[in-house]
């Protein structure tokens, strides 16, 4: 018994790949997958499955579809499958000799213009403004936001309304109701500006929202730093506080081109996209839905907008995921 005792107890080996460790865990590893019951299996699989078959059948099927029919000539009777093919014709038609895409396209770059350049930096400007902590900020911020909260037919019917001939609050104060009333949006050289108004006073508050997060999100101590340096206000935005902001900004560009390349709402209440407020959305549905229902060519339009669209989403996804990457 002593001596039996006294033998040496062999020493553990390290775990090694296939050994005594490795099936340990892949027991422990086991152990755990178990603790999912056959409940919480049905309820993972419809927190995925649910959201996945809405967004196959609301956004990628009607893509592939459309993608099929522009390629056909179907007018929107009869059977889907049954169209006859026609080629690249819808697409050969809508970029040689369509009367309204052209135009449609220069009006949704104006648009882009439009709010990139002006509707965007003012938000901006407003919220460098309200970032100074100023009396009754959060007011302002309450007041200017609220437009955000709408739908962008609501604005349309809102800004209808200010722009009407005699009743409308703009020729009320500019004193043209009544005589020789300014038609803001039956106007083909006015409806446009007018209508970019209109969404301007929606977009000027999305963006200084997002302005005043990134501005909260910068160091304090940059600005000390430019301040101790001897630089004033404007030269600490432009040289600090801007490039340091630039995810945001890049969030900026993205959002703002794809709100003016898918624009619809407001120029389909004021007047159904016609009369020189044509645009890229609104030739789609007056082509595919309206008079003759050219659903095929409507659709190489709408392949054409979502090319289109691709790019900046295409970009800023890249350059999120480098930035992750880093």
């Amino acid at each position: 018994m002593a001596d039996r005792a006294q033998e040496p107890v062999a020493p553990a080996l390290p775990d090694r790949p296939g050994g005594a460790g490795a099936i340990a865990v892949g027991a422990g590893r086991r152990r755990r997958y178990s603790l999912l019951t056959r409940r919480d299996k049905l309820v993972l699989a419809a927190m995925v499955g649910v959201p996945l078959f809405f967004d196959i059948a609301l956004i990628w099927g009607p893509t592939i579809v459309s993608v099929f029919l522009s390629f056909t000539n179907w007018n929107g009777i009869g059977n889907l499958f049954g169209a006859k093919l026609v080629g690249t014709a819808n697409y050969e038609s809508a970029l040689s000799n369509n009367p309204f895409f052209w135009p449609a396209l220069q009006h949704n770059l104006i648009w882009l213009a439009f709010l990139m350049f002006i509707a965007s930096p003012l938000g901006m400007l407003m919220a460098v403004l309200l970032d100074r902590e100023i009396r009754g900020s959060r007011i302002y911020q309450t007041v200017f936001y609220l437009p955000v909260v709408l739908s962008l037919a609501v604005i349309g019917i809102i800004w209808t309304l200010q722009y009407a001939p005699d009743q409308g609050f703009i020729n009320n104060a500019l004193g043209r109701a009544g005589k020789d009333p300014i038609d803001w949006l039956g106007d083909p050289k006015l409806n446009l500006w007018a209508a970019l108004v209109a969404t301007s006073w929606r977009h000027v508050g999305y963006i200084m929202v997002l302005y005043l997060a990134g501005l909260k999100s910068v160091d304090p101590a940059l600005r000390e730093a430019a301040t101790v340096d001897g630089a004033n206000e404007r030269q600490t935005f432009l040289h600090v506080v801007f490039p340091v902001m630039a995810p945001i900004n890049i969030v900026i560009v993205v959002v703002t081109t794809i709100e003016a390349l898918r624009a619809f709402d407001i120029a389909y209440i004021i007047n159904g996209g016609r009369n020189g407020l044509e645009l890229l959305s609104t030739v789609i549905t007056n082509t595919a839905l309206g008079e003759g229902s050219r659903v095929g060519f409507g659709s190489a339009i709408a392949v054409i907008l979502l090319v289109i669209s691709l790019g900046p989403i295409v970009t800023f996804l890249t350059r999120t995921m480098r930035a992750e990457r880093r």
